[in-house]
């Protein structure tokens, strides 16, 4: 990403930020696919608008993408939960269907049952290759909840693999 192009995005380059919008988009749409599955349209959505809401006030034009992780994962993070919780009330029964077979093949299928905030740290560590430190950034909490959340994560994901 050039800082450049982002510093003009900045001061209200209109095609400077179409430009840098058109390139984020895919990132942003790959990490709320992969934390909020069942609302990536919508978590899209609201964070490439909270990115550019929010660029103007970027103070290191060098540190975007940094920036757009931490904003994309907090905000597929609050859909995730949001629509969890909305699953939750509706459903009549307190048990889980039981996953089909054909369903497990699938990595993401099986990621997707994970509690959003074991997702989140899986997707972060696996897919995205960051450091527990740098998750920790991320998501706003301490190194140590990370690699607790990392070893539940690890553990819970086995089991849904396996079931």
């Amino acid at each position: 990403m050039d800082p450049e192009n982002v510093a003009a995005a900045q001061q209200g380059d209109a095609l400077a930020l179409d430009g840098l919008l058109d390139e984020l988009a895919p990132y942003v749409r790959r990490l709320c696919a992969r934390i909020a599955p069942a609302t990536a349209d919508d978590a899209t959505q609201e964070a490439l608008l909270a990115i550019f809401q929010g660029l103007p006030s970027l103070r290191a034009p060098e540190a975007i993408m940094t920036w757009v992780r931490s904003v994309t994962v907090r905000t597929a993070i609050r859909l995730a939960r949001r629509h969890d919780l909305e699953v939750a009330t509706e459903e009549t029964v307190m048990n889980r269907p039981a996953p089909s077979l054909e369903g497990l093949v699938d990595i993401d299928d099986a990621l997707a049952r994970l509690p959003v905030p074991q997702r989140a740290v899986l997707v972060l560590r696996t897919r995205e290759g960051l450091s527990e430190q740098e998750i920790a950034t991320t998501l706003g909490i301490p190194a140590g909840t990370v690699k607790s959340r990392l070893h539940r994560a690890r553990a819970a994901f086995r089991e849904e693999w396996e079931a």
